[in-house]
């Protein structure tokens, strides 16, 4: 559990989530695996409840972990985000409340605009169970929602984008994979948390302008994300949305 100024990552990221000004529940959703007992050991460290499924069959744990808690309205965030900014989840939130009657399903994803690692999905208990009863492609599974996306004849779906219309999704990189990930996460907080613990996005991209060796710390990997592995199998995303890794790399965690 790699560390960021004294806590965990997982830690640092449910800080933030715990910024939203909506009324939510947070639950991890993790796998039954040996390896991720350190992930239910942290949960308990840090008063956050818990569910365990299947490693690879995302949906069915993030459907069960729904159902189990009761939700009429399910946020999924990707554990990868510890930079996440609470305000622009609040923002797809409140667009997702103000069209609560015409939407199944809003994200800022399809397109994305937004720096990678502020991934926000939300759909109401019936969208994800529909998907659950209906999805049976193994990516379809694995990450819970393209079922939903891929299919807007069956969803009424909706997206939020950065605003004036700049698009950051494949030039910014705020999540976590690789070790590179790690040492640019680890550098902003240093940077910025000490005089603002809620720091945003926006705070992130002025540093990143005003020094712009954090930006190439991990810029390698801009616009690298899972989309890579399937462009052949997606209907709605394109080559253009994602890009192969680099083939020399420190590590990948």
């Amino acid at each position: 559990m790699l560390p960021i100024l004294g806590k965990s990552l997982l830690a640092r990221m449910i800080e933030r989530l715990k910024m939203i000004s909506h009324e939510a529940e947070v639950i991890i959703a993790t796998s039954e695996t040996p390896d991720d007992d350190i992930i239910i050991n942290e949960a308990i460290n840090i008063g956050i409840p818990y569910y365990r499924g299947s490693l690879n069959n995302l949906l069915n744990r993030h459907y069960q972990a729904a159902k189990l808690h009761h939700a009429d309205v399910v946020l999924k965030i990707p554990s990868d985000c510890p930079l996440i900014d609470p305000r622009i989840v609040d923002h797809v939130l409140d667009y997702f409340f103000a069209n609560r009657n015409n939407f199944d399903f809003v994200s800022n994803l399809h397109p994305a605009t937004y720096p990678d690692g502020n991934d926000v999905e939300i759909m109401t208990m019936e969208c994800l169970t529909k998907a659950w009863e209906q999805a049976s492609r193994e990516l379809e599974l694995e990450h819970t929602t393209p079922y939903i996306w891929e299919n807007p004849q069956l969803f009424k779906i909706g997206n939020v984008t950065w605003p004036a219309g700049l698009d950051y999704s494949m030039s910014h990189r705020f999540t976590i994979d690789y070790a590179e990930d790690y040492y640019f996460i680890e550098r902003v907080f240093r940077e910025l948390y000490a005089d603002n613990n809620q720091f945003s996005c926006d705070d992130i991209l002025n540093l990143l302008t005003q020094k712009p060796e954090i930006y190439n710390i991990n810029a390698q990997y801009a616009g690298v994300n899972w989309y890579r592995h399937h462009v052949d199998e997606l209907k709605t995303i394109t080559a253009a949305q994602t890009k192969q890794a680099p083939t020399k790399n420190l590590q990948e965690l």
